[in-house]
């Protein structure tokens, strides 16, 4: 028996799940134990791509990761280690917990495939709606249903991660509502948690399911947005002031609209989550200064 033939009868008899893909992550091995933990055969599997197949990995903040901010495919690019908790969807359709760990495979230097190795974390089987209900209670901010300030940070981190890999640029809109405390001391915290909603709602429609746009905390809010050019955060900026300058807010008779002072930043090679954070944060305060309800953006 030949080395390689030694091996993969090893492999196809552990314990853990094992798959095995090629650069372009087509899947080309796929062990005993999987079939066992996910229910499908390698009949089933063989040949696809990963992000092809029915398993459909989550993150444990519901995240969808087959397709952006996949470990194996990250492995595969920077030549690094992985280790993550995921569920992938069985044969069943019902969602496994499995603690996974990803490594690129390499011959003569050059990185030809990966391999991810899985094991269960938990004996509980968890329905899909279950796992969508206490992912979204978990990374939604639970007054205005948006993202919350965990799954901004998560969100903004990988896309961090990924404008370094594909060199891409991302730029960060950082905003405060204008006098909002005499909101609430004049019509009330109710009033105020309608206008966060309505506002929340407002931006949201007007923000591409490939960007974000989530609650920091308070009436502070963030945007993440992919942009082609330096100069789009500005525009993006402005687009967010000029959504929540024309929300109107129903009380009574009345038709309430709030402003909101802007800082637009793009995100530079070396900026972690923190850095970003803080430039678009200093230029929010700058807009403030110069009478509120405008955009300051870095000159790019």
């Amino acid at each position: 028996m030949d080395n390689e033939r030694f091996y993969l009868e090893i492999i196809n008899n552990i314990r853990e799940g094992a798959y095995f893909t090629d650069q372009d992550r087509k899947i080309l091995f796929w062990n005993k134990a999987a079939e066992e933990i996910t229910g499908f055969k390698k009949e089933e599997i063989l040949g696809k791509c990963c992000q092809e197949t029915q398993l459909e990995h989550i993150d444990v903040e519901g995240n969808k990761i087959c397709k952006s901010g996949c470990p194996l495919h990250f492995a595969l690019l920077d030549g690094n280690d992985r280790r993550h908790d995921v569920f992938l969807k069985n044969s069943d359709k019902k969602r496994i917990s499995v603690s996974i760990k990803t490594f690129p495979v390499k011959e003569d230097g050059e990185i030809v495939g990966a391999i991810e190795i899985f094991t269960p974390s938990s004996l509980v089987i968890y329905d899909e709606e279950l796992i969508t209900e206490l992912a979204n209670s978990a990374m939604n901010d639970r007054l205005t249903g948006i993202p919350n300030r965990r799954r901004t940070e998560s969100f903004l981190d990988l896309r961090l991660r990924e404008m370094v890999m594909y060199k891409f640029k991302v730029c960060v809109v950082f905003l405060d509502i204008d006098n909002f405390r005499d909101i609430n001391n004049t019509f009330g915290h109710d009033v105020g948690d309608t206008v966060l909603k309505e506002i929340s709602s407002s931006v949201t429609h007007m923000t591409r399911s490939t960007d974000l746009f989530g609650r920091w905390g308070g009436e502070e809010f963030i945007g993440v947005y992919a942009i082609k050019d330096g100069t789009d955060a500005a525009l993006i900026g402005e687009k967010v002031r000029a959504t929540i300058e024309k929300t109107q807010i129903r009380h009574g008779d009345l038709d309430l609209s709030v402003t909101a002072s802007v800082g637009a930043v793009v995100a530079k090679e070396g900026d972690t989550i923190e850095s970003v954070i803080k430039r678009a944060d200093e230029l929010m305060y700058i807009s403030k200064e110069k009478g509120k309800n405008r955009v300051t953006s870095e000159v790019e």
